[in-house]
């Protein structure tokens, strides 16, 4: 994948400008594809020059002027054929798991306060993810919107980014337990 999928997909939604994009990443899209503004910006540039986006000037009395985009049929083409492609398996990198595949060998105090950190940032998004998800949902239990909602890729993301970072934080918890324990 690349980030112009990521950005043909975030586009779906509606018109954004280049800083609603980068909104929209932070909340939904970073569970899955991490990217700088600037590179959204960039990214944007070269959708246009290809034709796969279209952008609007939009003038503004008492802010400077932005650009709308919106995805275009041949924008919804490169995404079909993006879908039909196969796709990898996914990997970890991370360093934390490098320290603590190493933590027999190496001081554990650091490593344990690492494991603490990330389970507190991994609980601080599944909350957000849980906030977005109800959002999404809007007023509807989970089986109804998923059985009748308009737009389900995003909130399938979404639950994909919760259940991750649940994940994140419950086996940070379990690693700082276990090295914890065998301190004492």
């Amino acid at each position: 994948m690349t980030l112009r999928h990521a950005v043909l997909a975030a586009l779906l939604d509606g018109e954004y400008s280049g800083y609603q994009l980068a909104k929209a990443f932070d909340a939904g899209v970073a569970n899955f594809w991490y990217a700088l503004p600037q590179q959204l910006y960039a990214e944007l540039a070269g959708l246009e020059r290809d034709g796969l986006v279209t952008g609007r000037q939009v003038v503004q009395e008492t802010r400077p002027n932005k650009r709308l985009f919106t995805v275009t049929d041949a924008g919804i083409a490169a995404l079909e054929r993006f879908a039909a492609a196969g796709s990898k398996p996914s990997f970890i990198r991370d360093d934390l798991l490098v320290k603590v595949q190493a933590v027999d060998r190496i001081a554990a105090a650091p490593v344990l306060a690492q494991l603490a950190e990330r389970a507190r940032i991994a609980a601080g998004r599944a909350e957000v993810f849980e906030k977005l998800l109800a959002r999404l949902r809007g007023g509807l239990d989970e089986d109804a919107f998923l059985a009748r909602g308009a737009r389900i890729g995003p909130y399938l993301t979404c639950l994909r980014g919760l259940a991750f970072e649940r994940e994140t934080r419950d086996w940070c918890e379990r690693a700082a337990g276990v090295l914890r324990g065998r301190q004492a």
